[in-house]
């Protein structure tokens, strides 16, 4: 799993990332916020522990960039805080994070919560493998949708997304359905000439 630590204080960086490799993470380090939000946008994460105060990009700036890019998948972030009080965690949450850590951090604290966040990461995951299960019938190709009504998978897809349809037939289809019923189409126009 791919952790990114934003983090300006060279030497908590230093221990941060030690500490995650001997964890077993992959581990990208940045020095602040900007630099990682970059990383971030290349890169593929699974989880962020960012510094609150930074420069250029705090960790609150750092979070509401993350959460506004609307990834399908989900990235949990930790916030690492040297700040105390309700207030302080719920302006965190608001931005984005989903746990916090209070500086100078324990390794045990640190792997307990990143267990945590491994679990919700693979239940997020799984949800959203469910979600994208459709029923569908084996006959006739409708979907079932949420209210359990059965429609036509093309009225289905255009409610669902901004998806339009243009119709058309494959090669195979066309081979097996279609040319055999031209054919059809042509002996029988041709007995017509002939016995007219």
């Amino acid at each position: 799993m791919k952790i990114l630590i934003a983090e300006d204080d060279s030497v908590s960086r230093l221990v941060l990332s030690t500490g995650l490799r001997k964890l077993g993470y992959e581990v990208i380090e940045t020095e602040d916020g900007e630099e990682a939000w970059g990383l971030f946008q290349r890169e593929d994460v699974h989880m962020v522990i960012t510094d609150w105060m930074m420069p250029n990009m705090d960790g609150l700036q750092l979070c509401r960039s993350i959460r506004a890019m609307q990834e399908s998948k989900y990235t949990y972030i930790i916030m690492l805080t040297a700040l105390d009080g309700k207030e302080s965690y719920l302006e965190g949450m608001n931005a984005g994070a989903d746990d916090f850590i209070t500086k100078p951090f324990d390794i045990d604290e640190l792997t307990a919560r990143l267990r945590v966040a491994e679990r919700i990461l693979k239940l997020q995951a799984e949800v959203k493998q469910l979600e994208g299960l459709l029923p569908i019938c084996a006959y006739c190709k409708k979907i079932r949708s949420d209210n359990d009504s059965w429609q036509a998978i093309e009225t289905y897809i255009s409610r669902q997304t901004d998806a339009s349809f243009s119709h058309g037939i494959c090669p195979e289809c066309y081979q097996s359905h279609v040319r055999p019923q031209l054919d059809e189409l042509k002996e029988r126009h041709k007995h017509k000439s002939i016995g007219m």
